[in-house]
């Protein structure tokens, strides 16, 4: 049988490279990864699902981990070492640390690790440098939230900044909105909120088919009654917020689920709160589809001229909008450490967290 001609040209292994290191598109990255997996020869080709740019900035290579040594199926493996048992023809098999970059599937060669890294094997197993730390390994697969465009980012931080300039000079009223999902039972998380990539541990008392079957018993409660008392069963909770440019007020709403009838809800609440003002109401959204829904045409029309809505542009919400640091510290002053038997009980606890927040804050908001 003839062996098939590849149709790709010489230099496409170098493009592809170049594109893996330099786009910001999880679309084009995946496309261009799956590409490379069969332009790539088999002894180049990267068995990992992590993104290059995440193993640079945690200073995690290759290097790090004596992983299999034994080259694809059918493949030989010039630069495995000599064989540890003894027998011919059988290559020495290092198992990876658990977590490490050959958790991932990445094929090391062993003399490299041991001659660039010094890293070295014993009885006892592989020996690691003084200069690997403890916490430079990641143990989770990224989120995969995408950082905005620099331009993207750069426009928004102009038009909020005119925002509130008109803001400070009492002719609008300046609101940051943004809503968040209350779990019921406690999420363990491994380090601190300001790294990049938080650590959650998955911790999930429910299987999926029993938190599915609860979410359905609670939306026919909350259709069928209207009324908390009632509602025992479900496991999230929809929290509706917007912030006041200024003065930190916080105004919230408590939902079962959070969808555009409810937004259409907390928009009437936020004007039965302004309404008296003459002053218009600019509230900054981000793109979700609650906030471009056609149900808020009728609401947005019945108060044109006193309410508008400021998009942000893609992915600036966690890096524009002020109340995203509020959320965090309200998780966990809710549920640190707190299972709830009830979804009654959940709700409870946040009305008086909230409302602790107005008396005594428990984040401070910097202008």
């Amino acid at each position: 049988m003839r062996p098939l001609k590849s149709h790709f040209r010489a230099d496409a292994l170098t493009t592809l490279d170049t594109m893996l290191k330099q786009t910001k598109e999880a679309r084009v990255f995946r496309r261009a990864q799956a590409v490379r997996e069969v332009v790539a020869p088999p002894r180049q080709r990267r068995l990992c699902d992590v993104s290059p740019d995440k193993f640079r900035a945690q200073k995690v290579d290759s290097a790090l981990c004596q992983g299999r040594t034994a080259g694809f199926a059918g493949s030989p493996t010039p630069w495995a070492p000599a064989q540890s048992d003894g027998r011919p023809g059988k290559p020495s098999h290092t198992p990876c640390r658990p977590g490490s970059a050959g958790a991932w599937g990445t094929l090391v060669p062993v003399e490299l690790s041991r001659t660039r890294r010094g890293v070295s094997t014993t009885n006892r197993g592989p020996t690691w440098p003084r200069g690997v730390k403890k916490n430079a390994l990641s143990y989770c697969r990224p989120t995969g939230r995408l950082d905005p465009t620099p331009a993207d980012l750069a426009s928004g931080s102009i038009d909020l900044a005119a925002l509130e300039y008109r803001a400070r000079r009492g002719e609008i009223i300046l609101l940051y909105e943004d809503e968040t999902i209350l779990w019921r039972f406690a999420m363990l998380r491994a380090g601190g909120w300001r790294r990049a990539q938080r650590v959650r541990l998955p911790t999930r008392p429910l299987s999926r088919s029993q938190i599915k079957r609860e979410e359905a018993l609670k939306r026919q409660t909350w259709v069928r009654y209207r009324s908390w008392s009632r509602i025992t069963s479900g496991v999230l909770l929809s929290v509706l917020g917007a912030v006041q440019y200024g003065t930190s007020r916080v105004f919230y709403k408590i939902v079962p689920h959070c969808d555009a009838q409810e937004f259409r809800q907390y928009l009437h609440h936020v004007m039965h709160i302004f309404g008296n003002t003459s002053q218009e109401v600019v509230m900054v959204v981000d793109r979700s589809g609650i906030h471009r829904a056609h149900k808020l045409e009728s609401t947005l029309a019945h108060y044109a001229g006193r309410l508008r809505l400021q998009f942000l542009p893609a992915r600036c919400g966690h890096h524009l909008n002020p109340i995203e640091g509020f959320w965090r510290v309200m998780k966990d002053k809710i549920g640190a450490g707190r299972c709830f038997p009830n979804l009654l009980q959940l709700y409870q606890r946040t009305r008086r967290v909230l409302f602790g927040h107005q008396e005594r804050p428990i984040y401070e908001f910097h202008w």
